[in-house]
């Protein structure tokens, strides 16, 4: 992952594509198997990081000077903590059955590589509004991969949208679709077009 030079817009926008911290690092993939197989869930579920992601390099930035390199890493858990726990304290008040589909993905934002590699490789270098949008193009990276899975797994696996019913109920469901494996396949199909899609436009 490159600090280098990039900054404002352009830290925005090379998360979303050049470095999108899925396709190009596979990052984050534990999630992605296992919250894409309903809309909903993955939309709360790419909220949730994106804000994670914000909130923390923008805290870690703001702090970047008088944090002791030691316990550098310590204290970015710490802060990613707080922000998660809120996180979940809002579901736990607002959305209370989301929360409980989500179970403990929620919690392991905390340790999502995406997030930490974001606070540590980039914050902790660069000036919070750098930071803040690093942090945001991460997030919305990570949501242009899990979005797009989630909108095919849930009408194929259960013919619902949004658990709106959008397929006749008499239509043969591919029950195979809602489980964890078929999320691997779905997410090595995702960036395997992605990638040839790039090195297609590279070569031109």
């Amino acid at each position: 992952m490159s600090n280098g030079p990039v900054k404002g817009f352009d830290a925005f926008k090379r998360m979303l594509w050049e470095e999108n911290p899925v396709i190009g690092q596979i990052l984050g993939i534990c999630s992605a198997l296992a919250v894409t197989n309903l809309v909903k869930n993955t939309m709360v579920m790419c909220l949730g990081l994106i804000f994670t992601l914000a909130m923390s390099c923008l805290t870690v930035s703001l702090m970047r000077n008088v944090i002791p390199r030691r316990v550098r890493m310590i204290i970015q858990v710490l802060i990613i903590a707080a922000y998660v726990i809120f996180i979940k304290i809002v579901l736990d008040a607002f959305l209370p059955e989301i929360s409980n589909e989500l179970g403990p993905y929620v919690g392991l934002i905390i340790t999502n590589c995406i997030v930490m590699g974001r606070t540590e490789g980039y914050a902790m270098a660069n000036k919070p509004y750098d930071a803040v949008l690093d942090g945001v193009g991460a997030g919305i990276g990570y949501s242009l991969v899990l979005l797009p899975i989630a909108i095919i797994r849930e009408p194929l696996g259960l013919g619902t949208f949004f658990g709106m019913q959008v397929i006749p109920s008499d239509w043969t469901k591919w029950n195979m679709m809602v489980i964890a494996p078929s999320g691997f396949f779905a997410l090595a199909t995702y960036i395997w077009i992605v990638r040839a899609l790039k090195s297609g436009g590279e070569k031109r």
